[in-house]
């Protein structure tokens, strides 16, 4: 696995994210993949789970902004920096650190998701 690999990952997942679509998340993830949205929760285990969860907390298209960066790589893992910015309901940004690992065929086996919501800004006055 390369930066590339681990690049073109997130660009897809970011495409099925933009769309919902089912088989789009489902071919991001192995049959036994497990996703955990922090990293000491018990993981969301198997593709269809996932694209059920996923599903079930979806974000419309065009409520957020994302922007990510790869880190690094080593062996069958990635780590990718990311932030996420919602303006809906309520201005709100995301700072992510995600672990992914992947199989020879570029889908997630594992991910783990470490992130952070920003404080909203201070008002004097």
């Amino acid at each position: 696995m390369n930066h590339h690999d681990v690049l073109r990952w997130v660009d897809a997942y970011e495409v099925a994210w933009e769309t919902n679509d089912p088989d789009q998340i489902g071919a991001l993830f192995t049959d036994d993949a497990q996703y955990r949205t922090r990293p000491y929760r018990d993981p969301i285990v198997g593709r269809d789970a996932i694209v059920a969860w996923w599903l079930q907390h979806r974000d419309e298209h065009g409520a957020w902004d994302f922007d990510d960066l790869v880190l690094g790589v080593s062996e069958d893992l990635g780590f990718v920096q990311a932030e996420t910015v919602y303006a809906e309901p309520e201005m709100r940004t995301y700072h992510n650190l995600w672990v992914i690992r992947l199989d020879e065929a570029g889908r997630c086996r594992e991910f783990t998701e470490w992130w952070m919501r920003e404080p909203a800004p201070e008002v004097s006055g």
